[in-house]
């Protein structure tokens, strides 16, 4: 038998506790033995709750435990997850997490300290939820030259995407309608300004080429300036609109953005909706492989990190390595990335467009006083500057 504590009873640590407990038969017929739940460590009491019965206020009672082999961290945030999750290590203990801020700050001293003590660092759940996406990248990929990777890591931006294409409506409208149902936090900032994407593009790009990818590096955009004219722009060119974490290797430059992007159907993410997610990974000799799912909830993160538990479990006393290197990933200015930009103008002045910008696929009869057009690929930085020799400029959004 293996016991394993939890740290934080919130939604995932509650949900790694349920599926261990319900689903113990799965898990013991395929692991060939039976995973418990020995301490769950919560400042909190849950009357009622059977998990009294392993409540635990005090992390010494764990660390000094040598009964437990497995620690989830599943407390959020970086304090003092960053703590308690270094002296489970140093204490030989694995440690499998969903938190995605604590693995982009400190993953690779983290994974450093885990193979000195021979046991595991394991972060399954950090990116995609329930989304099946590190073990490929460091398994199953392992063999390939990763091009790129593109991925809808946000459910809730995804869902108020879904809703203003669907139903025509407001921004503000749909993140109130999102935050009732509980997509959004009651403070939606880290979804909405696209900072949750850019942290688990940060860990997606580290893992695809072995060094440090740092967050502040990764140009970030997010959604709050989207308007259903927007996408009433796009329906007419047969689009839509995705926030896109993407990540590339090009020319021995790598290049990193967080940003809305008009999306066509011929794109496998075009067809992710509402509040699932999926990542798109491009590489030298497989092509194109896409993992789509659940990217939050409950049950579907809790489910990932008892995968890593069971893996960590098939190797007790031996460290399961990931090449992540703690030297920096010189992530390359955006302004040399190449692509073609939908642009709305406050002028419908053809002849004038295309002075400033080249040929450009025109697109009028949208939105009274304006009208939108697609140019031709062009770096980000010579974008900049024609847009600013131009002036009239409403808005823009990358096309993919």
């Amino acid at each position: 038998m293996t016991k394993v504590a939890v740290l934080g009873y919130g939604t995932v640590g509650s949900g790694v506790y349920e599926v261990i407990k319900k689903n113990r038969d799965v898990i013991s017929s395929k692991l060939g033995e039976e995973i418990e739940v020995k301490y769950v460590l919560d400042l909190r009491e849950f009357e009622g709750d059977p998990v009294q019965e392993v409540l635990v206020h005090d992390v010494d009672t764990i660390i000094s435990d040598p009964e437990v082999a497995i620690v989830c961290e599943t407390m959020g945030g970086e304090h003092p997850a960053y703590e308690f999750t270094k002296r489970a290590l140093e204490s030989g203990k694995s440690v499998c997490t969903s938190n995605k801020e604590l693995v982009e700050k400190h993953g690779p001293e983290l994974l450093q300290i885990a193979k000195a003590h021979n046991c595991s660092y394991l972060f399954e759940a950090s990116v995609g939820g329930g989304i099946p996406i590190i073990r490929p990248l460091r398994t199953s990929l392992a063999q390939e030259e990763i091009l790129s990777i593109t991925g809808i890591l946000n459910g809730t931006t995804n869902y108020i995407l879904t809703k203003m294409e669907t139903e025509g409506l407001a921004f503000a409208d749909v993140l109130a309608r999102a935050q009732e149902k509980g997509y959004a936090e009651k403070n939606p900032d880290a979804d909405v300004l696209g900072f949750d994407a850019c942290r688990k593009i940060a860990i997606l790009t580290s893992l695809a080429y072995g060094r440090k990818a740092d967050f502040a590096d990764i140009t970030t955009e997010g959604i709050t300036a989207i308007t259903d004219k927007d996408f009433a722009y796009a329906k007419k060119m047969g689009a839509t609109i995705k926030l896109f974490a993407k990540s590339v290797k090009k020319n021995g430059k790598y290049y990193a953005l967080v940003a809305p992007f008009v999306v066509f159907p011929e794109n496998p993410l075009y067809a992710v909706k509402g509040v699932f997610n999926a990542i798109l990974v491009n590489s030298n000799m497989g092509g194109e492989t896409m993992y789509y799912g659940k990217g939050a909830g409950k049950l579907a993160t809790a489910s990932a990190v008892v995968a890593d538990v069971l893996d960590c479990a098939r190797h007790k006393g031996k460290h399961l390595d990931i090449k992540w290197e703690d030297t920096k990933l010189e992530i390359s200015p955006i302004d040399g990335a190449v692509r073609k930009f939908f642009v709305r103008s406050s002028s419908t002045d053809e002849a004038r467009i295309k002075e400033f910008f080249g040929e450009v696929e025109m697109i009028s009869g949208v939105a009274d006083g304006e009208c939108g057009f697609v140019t031709e690929e062009m770096s980000e930085a010579e974008y900049k500057d024609k847009a600013a020799k131009y002036g009239d400029i409403l808005s823009m959004i990358r096309v993919d």
